[in-house]
Order: C-alpha cells, then sequence, then structure tokens
C-alpha cells in the first residue's frame, strides 16, 4: 500500500500538470459502471456516477494537497469550491496522458476505471489493478471524516509533542509500539514499511509495549519515524509492489532499506526475525532492537 512518501510524490507529479486544468468530460470504465449497477461502492464512492459527473464537470482544478495518505483536489466552479478526496488503496496511481495507451503499462491500461478529459487535451486516469482506492467528491472537507481524525503531518511544528500525547492514552499502554506507530491518528501516513525503518533506525524492538518507553524513547523513534518518511520522499518512495508515480516510474527508497524485507539486519549483519503485528508482517533485528 502506498504511504505518505508515495502519495506525495504523486501530488508532486499531478501538480504541474493539472492545475488550472477545467474538467470537460468524465468517463468511467465497465467494472465501476457493472459495480454500481450491483449496488456496490467501486471506486466512486458515496455517490451516484451521473452527479458525480454533472457536479465536476466545468470545474477548474485549483490546488492537490495531501494529508496524509490521502490526495485532495480543490474543485472551483461558479457555485465555490467542491473536493475530491482520493486514497490509493493498495494499488492505485494516477496518470496524464492524451491516450489510454501512453500510460505504457499494460496492467494500468487493462484497470483503468477513472478518466478525467482535460480542457488541454490531455487525460487525468486513475488506474487501479485490486480497486482498493476511491475517490469521493465532497462541498465540505469537514465532511471527510477519514482525514479529520488523522494526526498532525510528521514535519508540522507540534507534531513531535502530539505524538507523546497520544501515546499517553490509556488504549496504548499495553499494546506493541509497532501498532501504535501504524495507526493514523498517533502520527500522519506512516505504515507497515517506514514504521519497520524507524523502529530500527531508534532501535527499538517492535514488540515493546507503549508503556515500557520513556519519554526519551518515544521522542527519538518520532524523529528516526519522521526521518525514515522524509527519506523515503526524497528518494520517491518505495516500490515494492505496484506502485507507479505520475510519470509510471517506480520509487527507489527500497534500495535504502536497513530491516523491511530484508534477510540480513543492514545494520550489524545479523539475522532478521518476522512477526506478524496488528495484522502486519513485520521485519526487526532482535540484536539491535531492544
Amino acid at each position: 500500500m502506498p504511504e505518505l512518501p508515495e502519495v506525495e510524490h504523486v501530488r508532486r507529479g499531478l501538480t504541474p500538470k493539472i492545475t488550472g486544468q477545467v474538467i470537460i468530460g468524465v468517463t468511467f470504465s465497465d467494472t465501476v459502471h457493472s459495480g454500481k449497477d450491483a449496488g456496490k461502492e467501486t471506486i466512486i464512492k458515496g455517490i451516484d456516477l451521473q452527479s458525480f459527473k454533472e457536479n465536476i464537470i466545468g470545474s477548474t482544478i485549483k490546488l492537490i494537497d495531501r494529508r496524509s495518505k490521502y490526495l485532495i483536489f480543490t474543485l472551483e466552479n461558479e457555485f465555490g469550491e467542491h473536493y475530491i478526496v482520493s486514497h490509493l488503496g493498495m494499488s492505485g496511481a494516477y496518470f496524464v496522458v492524451e491516450h489510454l495507451d501512453d500510460i505504457g503499462i499494460p496492467n494500468y491500461i487493462n484497470h483503468w476505471h477513472v478518466e478525467l478529459a482535460l480542457q488541454s487535451g490531455k487525460k487525468l486516469i486513475y488506474s487501479d489493478i485490486r480497486r482498493f482506492g476511491e475517490m469521493r467528491l465532497l462541498k465540505r472537507l469537514e465532511d471527510a471524516k477519514q482525514i479529520m481524525s488523522i494526526a498532525p503531518e510528521p514535519f508540522d511544528e507540534g507534531a513531535e509533542d502530539y505524538f507523546l500525547e497520544q501515546l499517553e492514552l490509556k488504549k496504548w499502554q499495553q499494546k506493541p509500539i509497532k501498532e501504535a506507530v501504524m495507526n493514523h491518528s498517533v502520527i500522519s501516513g506512516c505504515g507497515n514499511i517506514y514504521a519497520c525503518e524507524g523502529l530500527h533506525a531508534a532501535r527499538i524492538s517492535p514488540h515493546r509495549t507503549v508503556s515500557s518507553l520513556a519519554a526519551s524513547d518515544k521522542r527519538l523513534l518520532f524523529r528516526a519515524l519522521a526521518a525514515a518518511l522524509n527519506e523515503g520522499i526524497l528518494y520517491g518512495g518505495s516500490s515494492i509492489s505496484s506502485y507507479r508515480n505520475v510519470e509510471g516510474q517506480s520509487g527507489q527508497m527500497q534500495t535504502r532499506f536497513k530491516i523491511y524485507g530484508k534477510k540480513t539486519c543492514g545494520t550489524c549483519g545479523g539475522d532478521v526475525d518476522t512477526a506478524i503485528i496488528a495484522g502486519r508482517n513485520t521485519h526487526y533485528c532482535p540484536v539491535c532492537q531492544k
């Protein structure tokens, strides 16, 4: 699943290509149509396809923002601003091309689902192989409940203190620290990959309960997680499965991993252990991480 660095790269790739463009047409794949006809929320959530079309055709794409793993498209028309809040799910990707075949990656060509025709003649295409992604059209961002409870961005002022405050809550005290840091109410945008890397950098076992950590440990961990996420942005995100940026390119962060997906620890060279924590496969070094 794309995490904060990957989604940030998608945002950065889209911004110069589609900001200021007017949406002049909307097309949905047969899969989206058949899903909606069957009463399923396939990609387009919380609204019928015709209403989605009518509300965005003629709108200008004013801004593309990101909140944790969500992309937020600010649209503007004669009635004011409205928003598309989008999550990439497990395998979603956006492309800006003249023709569908220009994507150049067969899986993404075969699994396109939403096409927004732009005034420039280009098309903004959303493809999703596993169809766990979503697009929601909202009149107010306050209605996006999925992003209202998310912690501050890890690079924002005050995010570290917020992290410490959240870890003081009773509900986390006996939970493994790995479970806590993957929760977006604690730290924004940190999923399984960067949680493993951050815990390794802080030399903290993912099995440690939150209550067992001193305040200094928690501060060290926050900074290690933020650094891992920042490094992920610097290296274009990690492409361990199907992630592609707007140009159809893979990221390079996976070449920087010290622990995630490794057999030997990138720090001490010892064997890497694995465990399932909060339903996710966890990699850690029993020598380096205590």
